[in-house]
């Protein structure tokens, strides 16, 4: 099964970040909990743990890229 992983809203005004980095790439291995990628806010930089358990099969965006909440940015094939 594919998930999409998307925006994630941090904030309550929240409705864009920047995507600071990529701690995975594409074909390696995703652990539920573990920090996938960091997203860049006005305040802050946070890093954004895998909901999923599986592997990396697509990423959208590069680091740097602005991006809307809720848009899909990746996709893991789930176990």
């Amino acid at each position: 099964m594919k998930k999409n992983i998307c925006m994630p809203k941090l904030s309550e005004k929240m409705e864009s970040g920047i995507l600071a980095a990529w701690n995975k790439e594409v074909g390696e291995k995703v652990e539920n909990g573990e920090v996938l990628f960091e997203i860049e806010t006005e305040k802050v930089v946070s890093e954004v743990e895998s909901q999923e358990s599986g592997m990396l099969e697509a990423v959208y965006f590069e680091a740097g890229d602005e991006i809307k909440v809720d848009e899909i940015i990746a996709v893991i094939s789930c176990d």
